[in-house]
């Protein structure tokens, strides 16, 4: 009889999952890798510290926190040596895809023995809208796992790969992977075009989705900054960040704020927007790190879709 273990991306779907009574074990992968600085080495001390310290500084995690939720939860992955079969469940946003490489580089590492197999969520037959894992239905969810991918080894290694690529001092090497099709991650080339927007843009020096948290500021004219945050959740593309990222990131362009109650922006947040003036000079400072890069050290080509290191 061969044993199960499920890895999933968060709490909720975890107790979903739990009460949908799978065979198995459960993990939850109980991280945000998409955010701050990654070392390619994941489960070492020197990678849990720098995680923490991220975490701790931008986010207020406590040290008790951390230990209680990562790093028992994690520990508890290690004990989990028994299992020759190893089903991830993942989502096709930015957020979900970079913890999946990151679980996937660590099972090359850990687990050479174990198959390996991916349930990941996002587009369902007849609609465009993409989907998360918790808005399926059980039917959906079931019909995924008898559908999900066996990994294989050119899978595993290309992951590890894409890992080591996204804790590099350089994201540029990245870009040359768009549009690698060769293997199982069908959602990987969004997350990926998603993940270098993030750097600085030479028009104005913000990136994409600080531009996109201007334009809903100006367009839509939220009454408070909760109603701000609230359609930014809803609208968010590839990205399947959380409230509290979204408050850090608008907490971040507060000088281009004029006011929260209601939402309004400054003379300089609009000549922003509109890109008659940069930003960038305000923020290259900031030692802000995405994956091994550090966001300020390179600016994206809008007009080309390119990556440019400064």
């Amino acid at each position: 009889m061969k044993s199960l273990l499920h890895i999933t991306n968060g709490d909720s779907f975890t107790s979903r999952l739990q009460s949908l009574e799978f065979k198995g074990d459960v993990i939850t992968w109980r991280e945000m890798l998409c955010e701050g600085k990654t070392l390619s080495t994941v489960g070492s001390e020197s990678f849990w510290k720098t995680r923490f310290e991220f975490l701790n500084k931008n986010y207020k995690v406590s040290k008790s926190w951390f230990i209680e939720k990562t790093l028992k939860e994690y520990r508890s992955l290690c004990n989990h040596k028994q299992q020759d079969q190893i089903v991830l469940w993942f989502e096709y946003d930015l957020f979900c895809q970079i913890n999946m490489l990151a679980v996937i580089s660590w099972l090359k590492q850990h687990r050479r023995h174990a198959e390996i197999s991916l349930v990941c969520s996002g587009k369902v037959e007849g609609s465009t809208k993409l989907y998360g894992l918790n808005e399926l239905d059980d039917d959906k969810l079931m019909e995924l796992y008898d559908n999900r991918k066996v990994l294989s080894q050119d899978d595993i290694e290309y992951a590890d790969y894409i890992w080591q690529l996204y804790c590099s001092d350089n994201p540029i090497r990245l870009e040359n992977q768009i549009d690698n099709n060769d293997f199982q991650f069908e959602y990987l080339s969004d997350a990926l075009k998603t993940h270098l927007k993030r750097f600085p843009t030479i028009k104005n020096g913000l990136n994409d989705l600080e531009n996109h948290i201007l334009e809903v500021a100006k367009q839509e004219k939220p009454r408070s900054k909760k109603e701000l945050l609230h359609n930014l959740l809803t609208d968010q593309g590839f990205y399947g960040f959380g409230d509290t990222q979204y408050e850090r990131m608008v907490t971040s362009l507060k000088p281009l704020f004029s006011s929260f109650d209601p939402v309004k922006l400054t003379k300089k947040g609009l000549d922003v927007l509109k890109q008659e003036a940069n930003y960038y000079s305000e923020l290259r400072d900031n030692q802000m790190y995405l994956g091994g890069s550090l966001k300020y050290n390179f600016l994206y080509n809008t007009e080309i879709d390119r990556i440019l290191k400064l």
